[in-house]
């Protein structure tokens, strides 16, 4: 966009006026889901105006700004004259005394005009009843290097929003989330996680989501693992270890769903029959990558969820990928890096959950390993501890809270820790949905066939495992809890 000369009126350029929206704006929740489109992830501005105006009075004035910026100064008279009559905001609080009440609350007028300025102003400032006050119109070019006013800001973003408000309709979108037996989830539900509200002023708009999983109730007890794609086999054996010993403590695994140490983390938790959740950078309806496809299946399928903040038919790019690491960093309770390299993304997720105060933990390798000098940079620069096992990681997150905390899980579950070395290897190599004979536990596990069936009769006894036609299979949760 070309900056305005001194006294132009600062257009977007946007190749003609958008149509008239084809949905309810005044609907909260579609204007919601409207913004996740219109707004890429991580765009602060837009989370800014939603966070004063609301979303559907957020969107409603893109729409006039983008017909040009005295339809916007007429919408924004507007909003001032029903939000703020006679200089008052409803209740006889003056907008100063709401400000300093509620920082950054939803609504007020005052905040709003300081968030839009002059921007809408051609020429001049609004006399929006003596409330809503500009700040400053676009006047003349500054200087190289100083930021730009907050005209020019603004009429930017409208451009870079304008594009996608033609044919704008999220209901197209919610009937594809329904056809895939998903949900939006935004702001106030229930379900709302509301540890993602820490990213303020970056937080989702909304959630759209497939998988039974309650959100609100996961975040409490939940712990991401994270790491690089190209993991070596030490990697992906250490991953599994460490979320199927914390999904067996009732935690739920977090991570990204990417090929590598993601996939190692669903694994894991799928393993121990643990609750899980996949944050993508794309929509819900591809699950990206293809070569996880399955897997991801089996996550929605098996009582997990697969989220993103962008609506159904986005598609993956490095900026929304990065973007989703903010919400992996959030959602956790902490955050443990198995093995990332000197410049991995995952330290991207490692630095947004010190940001937030999240603990972090990363897993040490070989010092001759490239696959793990970024956990070895974090370790030595203090970002994180050293942790070796689930058991260091339940203690990095902290121990999960009568409130917080579903019910205990089955004592059967709670036995895995006491199992030997051979018991191990001899569970995690059973399968959970068929049965396979003891020959191939044996290979599987790397154990003689004695050593199996020693191994499989104690975990018959506690429950982990059970004979089913000629062979052995994991038991599910229901065959414990019988």
């Amino acid at each position: 966009m070309v900056e305005p000369r001194s006294g132009a009126s600062a257009r977007p350029a946007t190749g003609g006026p958008p149509a008239e929206p084809a949905f309810d704006l005044t609907d909260e929740r579609l204007a919601r889901a409207a913004w996740s489109r219109v707004a890429e992830p991580g765009d602060e501005l837009a989370r800014t105006l939603v966070s004063h105006l609301g979303a559907a009075q957020a969107l409603a004035w893109v729409y006039a700004a983008a017909r040009g910026p005295a339809a916007a100064h007429r919408e924004l008279v507007a909003l001032g004259e029903r939000r703020a009559p006679e200089g008052l905001l409803g209740d006889g609080t003056s907008a100063d005394e709401r400000s300093a009440r509620s920082p950054g609350g939803g609504g007020d007028p005052e905040v709003a005009a300081t968030v839009l300025g002059a921007a809408a102003v051609p020429g001049g400032s609004p006399p929006c009843a003596g409330r809503v006050t500009a700040v400053g119109a676009a006047g003349p070019s500054r200087p190289a290097g100083r930021p730009p006013t907050p005209a020019v800001r603004l009429m930017r973003a409208v451009a870079r929003w304008s594009p996608r408000l033609d044919g704008l309709d999220p209901r197209r979108e919610l009937r594809v989330l329904e056809r895939w037996g998903g949900r939006l989830v935004v702001p106030g539900d229930p379900g709302w996680p509301g540890v993602l509200d820490d990213l303020a002023p970056n937080a989702p708009l909304c959630l759209w989501v497939r998988g039974p999983l309650d959100l609100a109730d996961a975040a409490g007890r939940a712990v991401s693992v994270v790491g690089a794609r190209a993991c070596t086999d030490y990697g992906r054996r250490v991953t599994h270890e460490i979320a199927t010993g914390i999904g067996a403590r009732g935690f739920t695994v977090v991570s990204g769903g990417a090929y590598g140490i993601d996939a190692a983390a669903h694994r894991g938790a799928l393993a121990a029959d643990g609750p899980t959740v996949a944050f993508l950078a794309g929509g819900v309806d591809r699950l990206y990558p293809a070569g996880n496809t399955d897997l991801l299946r089996t996550v929605i399928d098996t009582g997990g969820t697969v989220v993103s903040e962008v609506p159904p038919g986005s598609v993956p790019s490095r900026v929304r990928f990065l973007q989703r690491n903010r919400l992996i960093a959030a959602f956790g309770r902490a955050t443990v890096v198995v093995e990332a390299a000197w410049r991995s993304g995952s330290l991207s997720t490692a630095a947004r959950a010190a940001e937030l105060s999240r603990p972090v933990g990363a897993v040490p390798g070989p010092v001759t390993s490239m696959a793990s000098s970024g956990c070895h940079r974090l370790l030595r620069e203090g970002t994180a501890v050293c942790v070796t096992d689930a058991a260091e990681v339940a203690e990095l997150a902290g121990a999960l809270s009568v409130d917080a905390a579903p019910a205990p899980p089955p004592g059967p579950l709670r036995a895995y820790d006491d199992l030997d070395g051979a018991e191990k290897r001899a569970w995690e190599a059973l399968p959970l949905r068929r049965s396979v004979e003891v020959g191939s536990v044996a290979r599987a596990a790397g154990l003689s066939v004695p050593e199996s069936l020693a191994a499989l009769g104690r975990l018959e006894l506690l429950g982990l495992a059970r004979p089913e036609g000629g062979g052995w299979r994991r038991a599910r949760r229901a065959d414990r809890l019988s």
